[in-house]
């Protein structure tokens, strides 16, 4: 079972790269001529939507540029009401190094979103062992510490600090937990599956709780397929079909954890979720998504999940406050959440979409 500290200065620590996404909407980038700039990191994304809509204490760890664009990003995370650790770098006016940009249109209909990056000389990446006073940071107590696999795609030295922060993190009595999040486009300048799994096998080995599909499980762990063949998106006997073999080779993991999607069309998505705790299953219930931006969905599900064991939740309440979270993301523009603790409790339960007067 897990042993989550009750009470601390932190609730929730993530470290990660900040980026700002440009986001025409429906425009395709080719066509556009104006977009939304969303703030956005896969690991700032759960410490951001934990204290915006859960009220929890979170940090993040990162870089951060001091040029306009980092003015821009430092502004968004002190809005959603995360605390910064940030290792400040100063632009050199021309190239850099730079907050990364990811450039996503939503799609609609048979058209699919679409997402690409400029990620280049990105300061994140220059982020290094040694760069943080852990012992700072975790001095007033810590609950929780989570990164992914998307910061430890973006260079060697990354995914060295992510063991650091962890062994840290561990140190200090917190529960930690990493999310797969494998992006085939940053792996493969940088190595491809095989650095990914050895990258991956390492930090796995200081974590609790895992968060990742079928395919994050394959391509990012090197966990072969079950023989079992999924009827659908949505059933979840190939992924509990390959939870042996992820704990045969990571036995201190004590939960995995991931999203269920059957995707119709880019707007219309059935949702679920499922889960791995202590050696018992768990599926949350299915409901029909009208997406308006998909963007941090499986983000969203992660912290609702979070904040419910961290509230003590069971472990089947925990999952459904995920579901209910990652659904309510989908309705709103942006990767972080506009959803309010009481709106993700009443869809849990089983709430409907009748006006509210």
């Amino acid at each position: 079972m897990l042993n989550i500290p009750s009470e601390a200065e932190l609730d929730f620590v993530s470290l990660g790269a900040l980026i700002h996404r440009l986001d025409p909407g429906i425009i395709p980038f080719r066509k556009a001529t104006e977009c939304q700039i969303h703030v956005s990191g896969g690991e700032f994304n759960v410490a951001a939507n934990l204290a915006d809509c859960f009220r929890m204490r979170t940090a993040i760890v990162t870089a951060m540029v001091d040029y306009p664009i980092g003015e821009l990003v430092s502004e968004r995370v002190k809005a959603m009401g995360v605390k910064p650790f940030y290792k400040r770098f100063e632009h050199d006016g021309v190239a850099g190094p730079n907050v990364a940009t990811v450039y996503s249109d939503r799609g609609f209909g048979v058209r699919p979103p679409v997402v690409f990056y400029n990620r280049s000389n990105e300061a994140a990446a220059r982020l290094k062992p040694g760069d943080f006073d852990w012992n700072a940071i975790f001095a007033g107590g810590i609950r929780w510490f989570h990164s992914g696999g998307i910061f430890a795609a973006l260079s060697p030295t990354t995914a060295e600090l992510i063991i650091e922060g962890m062994q840290a993190a561990k140190a200090a009595g917190a529960v930690v937990s990493f999310d797969l999040n494998f992006r085939e486009k940053l792996w493969k300048i940088s190595g491809g599956q095989d650095r990914a799994r050895s990258v991956v096998k390492r930090i796995v080995e200081n974590v609790d709780i895992l968060v990742g599909n079928e395919e994050d499980l394959q391509k990012g762990l090197g966990v072969s397929g079950p023989e079992i063949t999924a009827e659908s998106k949505l059933d979840p006997s190939a992924f509990f079909g390959m939870i042996g073999q992820v704990i045969e080779q990571h036995p201190r993991i004590k939960i995995v954890a991931t999203t269920l999607r059957e995707v119709h069309s880019t707007n219309w998505h059935d949702w679920s979720a499922v889960a791995w705790v202590d050696s018992r299953n768990y599926v949350a219930p299915t409901c029909q998504l009208h997406i308006y931006d998909r963007v941090g969905g499986g983000d969203g599900f992660a912290s609702g999940f979070f904040y419910g064991l961290m509230a003590g939740e069971s472990p089947e309440q925990a999952l459904k406050l995920g579901w209910a979270h990652g659904a309510l993301l989908t309705t709103f523009p942006g990767d972080t959440t506009m959803a309010t603790l009481e709106q993700v409790q009443s869809f849990a339960k089983g709430g409907s979409a009748r006006i509210q007067r």
